[in-house]
């Protein structure tokens, strides 16, 4: 039996986006995750999905916005260095903007609000790295804002962490993240294949 969620209490709509009408946010999809000490599990197979859903958006013709984490010079988030680009699999093309931000949430004292807002979509297709970090921030400020986010799970990936000294998994991370946007802050759906 499933647990009621907010969002059902509330009586928003559960419907995924369509790809078409919605506009693609990718969060984070640097260099950053896939080498080192921010490394994620499973970069590769959830990069190989955003770059399929990415080659999906495109091709149905939705706005697409690129987000990247700037630390600053010498960090693992240094976007004036290779280790801080955009992976080249989603990197991006012709006019496709990218926003810079130094917070979780992409829409924070950047100018993605904007962006999202001229696109004239009010659904929203995120995924990106790290689910329980900047995934999870940006669907709920894109909530937060009037939006209504649809999150790509398995485009989606995080790393392992400890909690109050016991170990918690990279899939229980992942997991528990997308039912925290899912109790209220948005849909989540499996693959891209779940899109209109």
């Amino acid at each position: 039996m499933s647990a009621t969620t907010l969002r059902q209490l509330n009586g928003f709509d559960d419907t995924p986006a369509k790809l078409a009408d919605s506009t693609l946010i990718l969060v984070d999809y640097q260099n950053t995750y896939t080498q080192g000490v921010m490394e994620l599990e499973g970069w590769q197979t959830a990069l190989d999905a955003a770059a399929l859903l990415l080659a999906r958006a495109r091709e149905a013709g939705a706005t697409v916005i690129h987000v990247v984490n700037d630390g600053g010079e010498g960090t693992p988030y240094d976007i004036r260095a290779e280790i801080g680009r955009i992976h080249p699999s989603v990197a991006p093309v012709g006019e496709e903007p990218t926003v810079i931000k130094t917070t979780p949430n992409a829409f924070h004292e950047t100018g993605l609000g904007e962006l999202v807002d001229d696109a004239g979509n009010n659904d929203l297709v995120i995924a990106g790295f790290m689910t329980h970090m900047c995934v999870q921030y940006t669907a709920a400020g894109a909530f937060l804002r009037g939006n209504r986010p649809t999150v790509v799970a398995d485009a989606s990936a995080t790393r392992p962490l400890t909690a109050a000294g016991k170990g918690v998994t990279t899939e229980q991370l992942h997991n528990g993240a997308l039912a925290t946007i899912e109790d209220l802050y948005g849909v989540v759906v499996p693959t891209a294949d779940e899109l209109g």
